[in-house]
């Protein structure tokens, strides 16, 4: 028996509503309570729990979601300090100063308790959603960044807030305008997509200049989607340049196959860029810097074993060679110039600070050699900048006014702008957003390469791999894409993404246009004959999607024998009455076995009876020659451990079975599907065409999308 929550009409309890729906507690709603009374629960073994906070930390103890009350006891005790506190700070005329508290509250936290959402983030929420235009007016005002960033991302977290508001709240606030009888649907929430306002610091309209530089040392993956868009972001909102640039310094990992797929990964993503530029535009006068700073006494030429080197600057030790001269520094940066066998064993070196705390500034490595050719100039050069010298550099001389880098190169901040102070250089702005990591993914190059070499995978566009190209084969449209990452915004807060909500998104683009389709699995069949059904085949034109027209058109023919799913048929009882799904009503009069395995069903066609009445709904396929032969493929992750710590070895962490092939059969109405074309297999689910049709011997590949709840299609 479901808990029944009685309160007043005109003071619906919102908190508890909104909590309930998010904790997948299931309510009987009893809106009949006189005014001013308290909300009470009762319980289906009689006991009941009187108070809004009371039911709220009820709720939180029984709910679905992880941590809903916090982590520990501490969490718990900040959790009841918001609930005790947000009626209070967001009513009266005290309402605007507690939004402002809020914003600089969050100005660096995702959530008001830890890292996770909890209980309060639900009651801050629909506090202020409760007050109706006062509040949408401050949200549509942009005064209040960091709390309208928090709001959104709470309300994307389920569906039903938004239909629990529009049912309850009117213009000026809750109870203001009547609420909808319990037997009414509640609207249906539009998806937007949400773009939380972020301000860059001292940045101006129509001066603002970044840059996306990815290295070409393999494909985009979904973490240099989020920075490429938003540095998109950034330019179109303050109406300035976006560089694409390529971070070409290590001619050993980089290929023209990696500038132009990156191209292409950048065009797929909509990010509209003014120029591409590369890093090895500007060699000459990198090392005419690294000369300057060497004549400078600012730069060494440093031949210290590299093993030696990293330990003397974990320790601070200085190198035998930082007190050189510069004409012994410079002797040997033209021996490392011509890649003889001496200048081999030298780099250069920044003459920092051996004794910071930071070691990022303890004299790091400005140029070392590499007599690999560069994919673009050949073996004209045999030293390269490293990444740590050359992005200030060419940040400053190609005008960037904020250079947008993950918070994983935090520490290296420093670095940065005292390499810009010894050059001589500008000012570029760092602007830090966190780093994107997802469940059960790799996302080092280095280890999607070890992939790619080792066969694991097809190439960097496997449907397995988290590239742009990978998971757009999978069947994720470049919108729910973009949507994921935007509606995270610039946060600095790390978190470990799920796979599911990315899917969840995609499923809602994608379900109400991609046209219906049916198959049955090729070895898991049974053949259900119809004692009345039509001597002669005949064909009916149906909609490929009831509710979307643009789908078009198929044409499904109708026998005396079908197709079921061995599983369908496995349920069925003899004298029961199934609905077969396009068609009507069938009554099962008997059913055939052989060892103990169904081999036939027999039975009539019942078109008068009523769907409604009817416990089975069932695919089914014509017994005819026109059906074509499927692949359904499905992928798994190819890390079985959810997240690899630092000191794991992801060789160790391989998931062993991560592609799976079914055979089936489906409606000759498939002959005609496109490659990236989506459809839904009714009952199983959304696939993408991988290979069309080209012949019967032949079949169409179909790869199984995620919809973030369903584990498996065809088991």
């Amino acid at each position: 028996m479901e808990p029944k929550l009685a309160f007043p009409q005109d003071s619906p309890p919102l908190a508890i509503l909104c909590a309930a729906k998010v904790a997948g507690v299931s309510l009987t709603l009893d809106p009949k309570l006189a005014s001013g009374s308290a909300p009470t629960l009762h319980l289906g073994s009689g006991d009941f729990i009187h108070g809004v906070n009371t039911i709220l930390r009820y709720i939180a103890r029984v709910a679905s979601v992880t941590s809903f009350y916090g982590q520990d006891a501490i969490q718990a005790a900040y959790v009841d300090q918001w609930l005790d506190y947000a009626p209070v700070i967001l009513s009266g005329s005290e309402f605007e100063a507690a939004c402002s508290f809020l914003d600089g509250y969050l100005a660096s936290r995702t959530f008001l308790v830890s890292y996770g959402l909890s209980i309060a983030d639900i009651v801050v929420w629909s506090n202020l959603a409760g007050t109706g235009q006062r509040w949408e007016s401050l949200r549509r005002s942009k005064k209040y960044q960091n709390l309208v960033r928090w709001f959104n991302s709470i309300a994307d977290y389920s569906d039903t807030l938004d239909e629990v508001v529009s049912a309850y709240v009117g213009k000026r606030g809750i109870g203001k305008s009547p609420a909808p009888s319990l037997k009414e649907k509640l609207p249906d929430s539009k998806q937007n997509i949400s773009i939380p306002e972020v301000d860059l610091p001292g940045a101006k309209v129509g001066e603002v200049c970044v840059r996306f530089a990815p290295e070409p040392s393999g494909y985009l993956h979904i973490g240099h989607a989020k920075a490429g868009l938003l540095n998109k972001y950034f330019a179109e909102r303050y109406k300035g340049r976006l560089i694409v640039r390529f971070d070409d310094t290590n001619p050993s990992k980089e290929s023209n196959e990696f500038v132009e797929n990156v191209l292409k990964d950048v065009e797929t993503l909509g990010i509209k860029y003014d120029i591409v530029t590369y890093t090895s535009d500007y060699f000459p006068q990198l090392m005419e810097m690294a000369e300057n700073l060497i004549k400078q006494g600012k730069a060494y030429v440093d031949d210290t074993p590299k093993e030696q080197m990293r330990s003397e600057r974990m320790d601070g030790v200085e190198s035998k060679c930082r007190n050189n001269t510069v004409q012994d520094n410079l002797s040997l940066w033209k021996e490392m110039i011509n890649g003889t066998e001496r200048g081999m064993q030298c780099c250069v070196r920044g003459k920092l600070d051996m004794q910071d705390p930071n070691k990022s500034l303890r004299d790091p490595v400005y140029y070392r050699c590499n007599t690999d050719p560069h994919h673009r100039i050949g073996s004209k050069y045999k030293v390269y900048p490293t990444y740590d010298f050359a992005c200030p550099f060419v940040d400053a001389l190609e005008g960037v006014t904020h250079a947008l880098r993950s918070s994983e190169y935090h520490d290296r901040n420093a670095q940065y702008y005292r390499i810009l102070q010894e050059m001589g250089l500008r000012r570029v702005e760092i602007y830090e957003f966190s780093r994107l990591n997802m469940v059960y993914t790799v996302l080092s190059k280095r280890k999607l390469l070890w992939f790619v070499q080792n066969k694991k995978v097809e190439d960097w566009t496997d449907p397995r791999f988290p590239t742009v190209q990978g998971i757009v084969r999978r069947g994720l449209k470049v919108e729910a894409l973009v949507q994921f990452i935007l509606e995270q915004g610039a946060s600095k807060n790390l978190n470990l993404m799920e796979w599911d909500k990315l899917w969840t998104i995609n499923k809602k683009i994608i379900d109400p246009v991609c046209g219906r389709h049916t198959a049955v699995l090729k070895d898991q069949r049974v053949l259900f004959t119809l004692t009345n059904g039509p001597e002669e085949p005949f064909i009916r034109v149906l909609p490929r999607h009831k509710k979307y027209e643009g789908a078009g058109k198929k044409a499904t023919t109708f026998t005396n024998k079908i197709w079921l799913e061995s599983a369908d048929a496995s349920v069925i009882s003899i004298g029961e009455e199934v609905t077969l799904m396009d068609w009507g009503n069938a009554i099962i009069k008997e059913i055939k076995t052989q060892n103990g395995i169904i081999t036939e069903l027999l039975g009539e066609l019942h078109l008068e009876g009523s769907v409604k009445m009817t416990k089975l709904k069932l695919t089914w396929l014509p017994d005819i020659e026109d059906l074509v032969s499927l692949s359904l493929v499905e992928f798994d992750y190819l890390i079985k451990k959810k997240k690899l710590e630092e000191d794991d070895n992801f060789l160790d962490n391989l998931n062993p079975c991560t592609c799976q092939e079914f055979p089936a059969l489906g409606d000759a109405n498939m002959r005609n599907l496109k490659q990236g074309e989506i459809i839904q297999l009714e009952r199983k689910g959304y696939y993408r065409c991988d290979a069309p049709f080209i012949r019967s011997s032949k079949p169409i590949v179909l790869f199984a999308i995620p919809d973030g709840r369903q584990k498996s299609a065809t088991k």
